[in-house]
């Protein structure tokens, strides 16, 4: 099958199974509808397309790199709700890194979009220092105990499990006592609280473990091995962080937005402003090099520099990601205000301004965690410091 003929493949499946209801749905990082989202990670999973990146043998499809970007490129023109990042993150620690009972037993539920998982990383004093965390997993005969507390712990509510770090040994460096487990959501002893973040939107979370027990059959990796299998796990958060083609058609939005918004002044269209029209025109040449980049890394044939390779991509694409939510808000004029959220979850609210606005507003305020979450760019620019050192660049 040529290129052509995939692409119009996937536009008529996308033609298909897309309902409005989901194009228009309003998202963070995933659909706020967790029910809407699982729905459409089914329709994939029934086409076999829900994870195209997977190893064949694991449920991929073994396309080429072309019609990966070219799936990809369709999926976001068309609108289509992104996949949970998460789903990227545990499949692939799973794959490499997992048992075949734990294989078996998370592979094929992820996979179908049966189970929603949730990443427990972040605690009160330990986010970008992720060597700091401090909940605690002691064994007892063949179960860790867990004690203490997860923060910004995405969509947790709604999630069947969690992939988790604590530190199981005070001595010697601090990465050198951390253990990765995956934690049943439904086991007793955990409290799950919501955060209501600036968006005024609730998919944010603490969550509290109060002698919760965990099977030492759901570690991966050794004991106090943890730091190794989240390091590897990041390595995939933070590449996901820098979808060109996501980027892209937001930078459209926002092109299309300044097209029908007055200027600063009240004299013009906002597009037409050279000022503006400077900012947007420097913000696609960044946008061009970030997807130069992640064509490089794509096509690596070193292991090694993919992994150097992801602290750039996650630092160059939270900052692209930033500079076009500084756009739209821009380009929304008067009407860029934090008043608009309420909207995005009662559709029956009417917006004042133009059309898509509330949205826009979502991304920008949204777009101010990306250079935090995933390692904030102060520690990617420090990975990237060591590394040319290493290298001797």
């Amino acid at each position: 099958m040529s290129d052509e003929d995939f692409r119009a493949e996937v536009r008529a499946f996308l033609g298909a199974s897309l309902t409005p209801e989901m194009q228009t749905a309003p998202r963070t990082i995933m659909l706020l509808d967790v029910d809407l989202q699982q729905a459409w990670h089914r329709r994939l999973a029934e086409k076999g397309w829900a994870v195209p990146t997977w190893p064949v043998e694991h449920g991929g499809t073994g396309w080429s790199r072309e019609w990966q970007a070219i799936f990809e490129e369709e999926l976001v023109r068309a609108n289509a709700p992104a996949q949970s990042p998460n789903l990227q993150m545990i499949g692939p620690v799973l794959i490499a890194l997992g048992t075949e009972a734990q294989k078996a037993r998370h592979l094929p539920p992820l996979r179908s979009g049966e189970l929603v998982w949730c990443q427990g990383y972040s605690e009160p004093g330990a986010g970008s220092d992720l060597a700091a965390l401090r909940t605690r997993a002691v064994r007892d005969g063949d179960d860790y105990v867990i004690n203490g507390q997860k923060i910004w712990t995405s969509y947790a509510h709604r999630s069947d499990w969690m992939f988790c770090l604590v530190r199981t040994s005070t001595e010697g460096k601090p990465q050198a006592g951390i253990t990765f487990l995956l934690v049943d959501m439904k086991t007793p002893g955990i409290t799950v609280r919501p955060i209501h973040s600036i968006d005024g939107l609730h998919h944010l979370n603490e969550v509290f473990f109060n002698d919760v027990r965990v099977p030492l059959e759901n570690r991966i990796g050794a004991e106090n091995d943890g730091w190794r299998v989240g390091k590897y796990l990041l390595q995939h958060e933070r590449n996901g962080v820098a979808g060109a083609a996501y980027l892209r058609m937001r930078l459209r939005h926002v092109r299309d937005l300044a097209a029908r918004t007055t200027d600063e002044a009240g004299e013009g269209r906002m597009i037409d402003d050279l000022s503006f029209a400077r900012d947007l025109a420097e913000v696609e040449v960044d946008l061009l090099a970030l997807e130069c980049l992640i064509q490089r890394a794509e096509t690596a044939a070193d292991g090694e520099l993919k992994s150097r390779m992801s602290s750039m991509l996650k630092l160059r694409g939270s900052e692209v990601e930033q500079a076009i939510s500084e756009l739209g808000r821009r380009a929304l004029g008067e009407w860029g205000r934090m008043d608009q959220s309420p909207s995005l979850e009662d559709r029956s609210i009417a917006t004042e301004g133009p059309e898509g606005g509330p949205e826009i507003m979502l991304s920008y305020m949204m777009g101010r965690s990306a250079t935090i979450f995933g390692g904030s760019s102060e520690v990617q620019r420090g990975l990237i410091f060591k590394q040319m050192r290493q290298y001797g660049v």
